[in-house]
């Protein structure tokens, strides 16, 4: 996989899971609510610099135990299996997922940029997604170095930008900006792509276990 399909994928994973309702949306409806627009890109901003510090910590932490091919494609493996299963739960979803922005949170103690860290940290979805799914992309992405790494990483980031500061901007417009139906239709559109994606992950995973390659994500 080249250096800038790694940054589009990663942008389209990372959408995927930004537009399914959860704790950062709920934060992100309510706290527009109250301070307006600048809320959705702060606490994107809190969220943004937890996974750049967990990034880190797997490059620099983990960096040759990743380089393993047996590691690798065990990686490959569960994060595609994981991946997978995230694709078919979208897909399936996607017919009755609505997308709601009456709903809110409690303030946020300390500002929305630590109630980013603290609600992404506490999530336990979003854990799973980098000890599996985010795991996988940066060893596909240690391919390509550091500039593989800041692509996966600033594609990823860039999706929740979007996505978040757009529904902060609706919530203090106050309309709804997209129509169950169109919003059903890209939620099922990321489910087939995930699916998708999720195969490649899982024969990027046998080809290092086979020793059939130890670039099988690189490419």
């Amino acid at each position: 996989m080249g250096t800038w399909a790694i940054f589009a994928t990663a942008f389209t994973v990372g959408l995927s899971g930004a537009m399914m309702p959860g704790p950062l949306l709920t934060m992100t409806i309510g706290e527009s609510g109250r301070m307006g627009f600048w809320a959705g890109p702060l606490l994107v901003l809190g969220h943004g610099l937890l996974e750049l510090a967990l990034v880190i910590g797997l490059l620099f932490g983990l960096g040759g135990l990743l380089a393993k091919s047996a590691v690798a494609g065990f990686i490959g493996l569960v994060g595609g299996a994981f991946l997978l299963w995230m694709g078919r739960e979208l897909w399936l979803g996607s017919r009755t997922q609505v997308l709601d922005l009456d709903g809110g949170s409690a303030p946020a103690k300390g500002g929305p940029i630590l109630a980013g860290i603290t609600i992404s940290a506490s999530n336990p979805y979003w854990l799973m997604w980098w000890a599996t799914i985010g795991a996988a992309y940066v060893n596909m992405a240690l391919g390509h170095g550091t500039k593989g790494v800041a692509l996966f990483l600033g594609g990823h980031l860039l999706a929740d930008l979007a996505w978040y500061s757009l529904i902060a901007a609706a919530v203090t417009a106050g309309k709804n900006f997209i129509s169950p139906r169109i919003y059903q239709g890209i939620l099922g559109l990321c489910g087939l792509f995930l699916m998708a994606l999720a195969l490649y992950f899982i024969y990027s995973g046998f080809a290092f276990l086979s020793g059939a390659s130890s670039l099988a994500f690189a490419r």
